[in-house]
Order: C-alpha cells, then structure tokens, then sequence
C-alpha cells in the first residue's frame, strides 16, 4: 500500500453520541471512509495519520437517507464507515489537547 492511497482513505471521523460511548466503552473510533476503502487501508491509514496501534477493523455500509425535496424525491449518498478498535492504552484525541 503507497502512502498517497493512505492518505485519501480517510474522510472524517464521525463525531456523535453513539461514537463517543463506543469510544468511551471499547476503545474505537469511527470514521467515515472512503467506499473503496479495505480494513487493511483503513488500518494502514489509522497507523500513519495517528502514530497508534490498531487491533482490528469493522466496516459498514451506510445507506443515504430518501428525502423530499418539493414535491421530488431524492436520496442522499450512500457512504461507509470504519469502526477501528484501538489496542489497550492507545487512543486518539480529536479536540486538540495535550
């Protein structure tokens, strides 16, 4: 794997109420990812942007939501998310303190 690829795998981390008990409880964080995206890029890329250790990945396809526009139906993108368990002692800070 070349690290541009890395480099573009991750979007965004998903910040929420359900991701910050997942982070609290199990040591994961979430992150939106890009559709073509594997565990192992998503691994990788975790492991290079963060300087962290990864124990495993899950992935997720999540569908876009149907919604009205007018009197048109539309759809929102489908996209995909990586739940990454960190190993014990590890974890990433995404507010900016030290």
């Amino acid at each position: 794997m070349n690290k541009e690829r890395l480099m573009q795998v991750i979007l965004a981390p998903v910040i929420s109420e359900k991701s910050t008990y997942v982070a609290d409880k199990f040591e994961q964080v979430i992150f939106k990812v890009v559709p073509s995206a594997t565990k192992d890029e998503v691994k990788g890329a975790v492991e290079l942007m963060f300087n962290v250790k990864v124990d495993s990945v899950q992935m997720l396809n999540v569908k876009g939501k149907k919604k009205r526009f007018g009197r048109y139906m539309g759809s929102r993108k489908d996209w995909k998310k990586a739940y990454v368990c960190l190993q014990s002692g590890q974890e990433i800070n995404f507010a900016g303190e030290s």
